[in-house]
């Protein structure tokens, strides 16, 4: 089956955090503190993938509450942080949320995704993940992780299925 043909069956979509919501950079101050920075495109797209009823769920390794206090103010509600074991994450939401993996996109860019690839039933990367993950991947985005590459695969699946320009889009 082609690409943009999995894209119809696509109900839910799981993210990494750092390296495909953020760029991966992580800015560290004397005190300890550590920042990350968020791309404006990809959060007008995850806002409106949960308007139009999509599941929305980030699974990350890393434990800053940031984190979730963006992702919430975006709407989406399934926030894991500091998850040793994404698969088994990823199998209880899956459970929670009453959802068959074949209808989830995951976009994952290290090797902590790898487990999920093979999981979910479209695995897709942003252009700057590791050589593994690309070659676990369905679909490559042309965008590096942080710059837009979940605008880039939440816009398609929503296009594809014809929720892109409703009238949820004009609201933020």
């Amino acid at each position: 089956m082609a690409f943009l043909d999995k894209l119809h069956d696509i109900k839910a979509f799981v993210f990494d955090v750092d390296g495909v919501l953020t760029n991966g950079d992580v800015y560290v101050t004397d005190k300890g503190d550590h920042f990350r920075q968020f791309n404006i495109k990809d959060g007008y797209a995850l806002q409106l993938a949960v308007k139009c009823g999509y599941k929305v769920c980030a699974i990350s390794g890393a434990g800053a509450e940031a984190i979730r206090v963006r992702l919430n103010n975006l709407g989406v509600e399934d926030v894991y942080l500091s998850s040793k074991d994404k698969p088994e994450v990823f199998h209880n939401w899956l459970q929670e949320n009453q959802l068959d993996a074949t209808h989830v996109l995951f976009m994952g860019d290290d090797i902590p995704d790898l487990g999920l690839m093979g999981l979910a039933g479209l695995p897709v990367c942003p252009a700057d993940a590791v050589e593994e993950i690309k070659a676990a991947s369905q679909y490559i985005s042309p965008i590096p992780g942080g710059k837009g590459c979940v605008r880039d695969v939440i816009e398609k699946v929503m296009k594809v299925q014809g929720n892109w320009m409703g009238a949820e889009a004009y609201s933020w």
